[in-house]
């Protein structure tokens, strides 16, 4: 897969199930990970990586997090959260710890770890696999990162789901005309209508 269609023709997979990468196929994305633009080499990505039972008990972590958010959330809605975890055979955290002595702004250490995400979500499928990027409130709570050996000041920049698509490609969604969201500051070259 050239890395242009790559890019065009990215979409998160709808529904995922077995087989997940092996640990060739996770060591590979892995290291497209870790290429990732880093500003200062700080290697602010952390990759935590969810299989099996390990499942079951994200779920609960997930649970959790809603009856505390919601204390009176539904059986219905906390059995919705516990279920997220299962969406794919295999899940990859990823997260950025931050250095904060680093003259480099932790936003862009953030980002850094945004970008190590981007690449599994680019690299999943020129391996036959699918993915999807989620993140929701158990992302931002601290007593998920603590049970995930994150500190409170580290961020989850997503839960990558990872497995074989069940269901035809899904047509990407409407995202407008790229040109709307373009502008050009000063004089000098633009591209033509």
């Amino acid at each position: 897969m050239q890395a242009i269609d790559a890019l065009l023709e990215r979409r998160s997979a709808k529904t995922l199930t077995d087989p997940a990468p092996d640990a060739g196929a996770l060591e590979l994305l892995l290291e497209c990970a870790s290429r990732a633009p880093d500003h200062g080499r700080l290697r602010p990505w952390r990759f935590i990586v969810i299989s099996g039972a390990a499942r079951d008990r994200l779920g609960e972590l997930m649970a959790d997090q809603l009856r505390r958010q919601q204390p009176g959330a539904s059986a219905e809605s906390l059995q919705r959260e516990r279920q997220k975890a299962l969406r794919a055979p295999l899940i990859v955290v990823v997260a950025a710890v931050c250095d904060a002595a680093a003259k480099i702004p932790a936003i862009e250490q953030v980002l850094a770890a945004g970008a190590a995400a981007q690449n599994v979500m680019l690299a999943a499928p020129a391996l036959g696999f699918g993915a999807m990027w989620k993140t929701g409130a158990a992302a931002y709570d601290d007593t998920v990162k603590a049970a995930l050996g994150l500190a409170s000041t580290d961020a989850i920049v997503g839960f990558l789901y990872l497995g074989t698509p069940t269901a035809d490609a899904v047509p990407p969604p409407a995202r407008g005309r790229w040109q709307d969201r373009v502008s050009y500051w000063g004089e000098g070259w633009q591209l033509k209508a």
